[in-house]
């Protein structure tokens, strides 16, 4: 189906052909025509499939009647909220609907957390009809009074079921409740969880639940391979994989960020151009490192799930699971970075011994079998250097290497016998005047056990006392 058959306003339908578009993906299809009509919508559709024009083509086309050229801020109040959980996702959906929204007087704008608040509120005063934040610099404008909300019309939650997984649920529930209560909400993500039908129980009004594919699974046009390999042997199986596939760029996925900088340093050490992406770099940090990626300046990207949710990397090749994912959805989001808008792609997943019980979470979730395959290294492993043991006995003189010296030893010294003698006191040693005994009369009528006061030495021939 193409978008002309949609009867999208002209200014959109130019916006869609500037992109390259012509032909619809099945959620786009489906979605559109139910979010045109004003029902609240539950999207489900592998990740890839074009969700974020799903949602943003026909929020812009039912807000072009609020459409002015006003300088006044109180003629763009905010109108389309969509949030999202991380800030590259945030601003890579901000990217998508400026780019929908170019030939038109709408105005968008993007405020997440890890840069200066300051030319987010210049902008956010200026006026903005749709708004793209993440749950918790949203708060902090709420909060500084930066924006209102009370006018919001359409809601959309982008990839809801991460919010939920790092704890947003509480962030969501304040953003909600400044919103007006008659609205339109719209929820997409490539998973549903249980916490996700509740939270769409609570927030959303009689919805139309929208499958493209059955939930939770993993795109067909990707390849996915499980090879077991001891954890000190990952690293050189990315790195042989790589050779002999002829790879030339990659996205490796780890679950921390201490062993995503390591991975990092030690694939830079192999000879490939690495950067790293997690949460404990600024933000301006990880988005060089993600322009800088996309741009092929880099040939493997090693990443946090940061990474994992919505990025559009085009033209990907492969993605590597240096280590298994803890939550099972995180598969299916991590792998779906390769494979996008039809492309094939190739997802390889490192098992150690350790993670069998993870390879099965997996299984439940895809509803399908996993077999582990065993993988043969190209190169081997260097020997370690080990430092040569001593002998028990020391060598002869007969028996010691020509080139060592023989050992000196130093003579020991001359010893006097009579300074290893004890002390001994002589005989005929005088004792001291002040210790000698000196008879003391005792007064008639004292006790005999009163002792007499002691002499003691007198210094600078002063009088000694008594």
């Amino acid at each position: 189906m193409e978008f002309s058959a949609l009867g999208l306003a002209p200014k959109l339908e130019q916006a869609v052909a500037d992109q390259g578009y012509t032909l619809m993906t099945p959620i786009q299809a489906k979605a559109i025509p139910i979010v045109l009509a004003g029902r609240d919508v539950m999207g489900a559709a592998q990740t890839g499939t074009g969700k974020t024009a799903a949602f943003s083509l026909p929020l812009l086309h039912k807000m072009l009647r609020h459409e002015n050229s006003s300088a006044s801020p109180a003629r763009h109040p905010v109108r389309a909220l969509v949030l999202a959980p991380t800030r590259e996702l945030a601003d890579q959906v901000a990217a998508n609907i400026k780019a929908y929204a170019q030939h038109s007087n709408l105005r968008v704008a993007v405020v997440f957390g890890g840069i200066d608040m300051k030319p987010q509120t210049a902008q956010l005063k200026q006026g903005v009809e749709v708004l793209i934040a993440t749950p918790g610099r949203l708060l902090d404008h709420i909060e500084a009074r930066n924006c209102v909300l009370n006018q919001v019309e359409y809601v959309v939650l982008d990839e809801a079921d991460r919010m939920l997984d790092i704890g947003f649920l509480p962030d969501l529930q304040r953003i909600l409740s400044y919103l007006p209560k008659a609205r339109q909400t719209l929820l997409f993500s490539a998973t549903f969880s249980p916490e996700i039908r509740r939270l769409s129980q609570s927030y959303l009004q009689d919805p139309v639940l929208v499958e493209v594919a059955r939930p939770n699974a993993t795109a067909t046009n990707v390849e996915q391979r499980f090879y077991a390999v001891a954890p000190d042997d990952k690293r050189r199986a990315v790195c042989s994989i790589l050779k002999q596939r002829g790879i030339t760029q990659a996205l490796v996925f780890v679950n921390s960020k201490l062993g995503c900088a390591r991975l990092a340093r030690s694939l830079e050490r192999d000879g490939l151009k690495t950067t790293a992406l997690h949460g404990d770099k600024s933000q301006d940090e990880r988005l060089k490192a993600l322009d800088a990626f996309k741009r092929g300046e880099v040939d493997v990207m090693v990443a946090t799930d940061v990474a994992a949710r919505g990025l559009d990397i085009a033209d990907l090749p492969v993605v590597f699971n240096f280590d298994v994912p803890y939550n099972a959805e995180d598969y299916v989001h991590r792998i779906g970075r390769t494979g996008r808008a039809g492309a094939s792609g190739l997802a390889v997943t490192l098992v150690s011994r350790d993670d069998a019980r993870l390879v099965g979470d997996i299984e439940k979730l895809i509803k399908k079998k996993i077999d582990i395959e065993p993988i043969e290294l190209d190169d081997e492993r260097p020997a370690r250097f080990e430092r040569p043991r001593r002998r028990a006995r020391e060598f002869d003189a007969a028996e010691r290497p020509a080139y060592a010296p023989p050992r000196q030893v130093a003579a020991a010294p001359a010893r006097d016998p009579f300074f290893d003698q004890p002390y001994e006191a002589s005989a005929d040693a005088a004792a001291p005047a002040w210790e000698k005994p000196v008879a003391v009369p005792v007064a008639r009528g004292l006790s005999p056990n009163i002792k007499p006061k002691k002499r003691v030495a007198a210094l600078f021939g002063a009088k000694s006392a008594e």
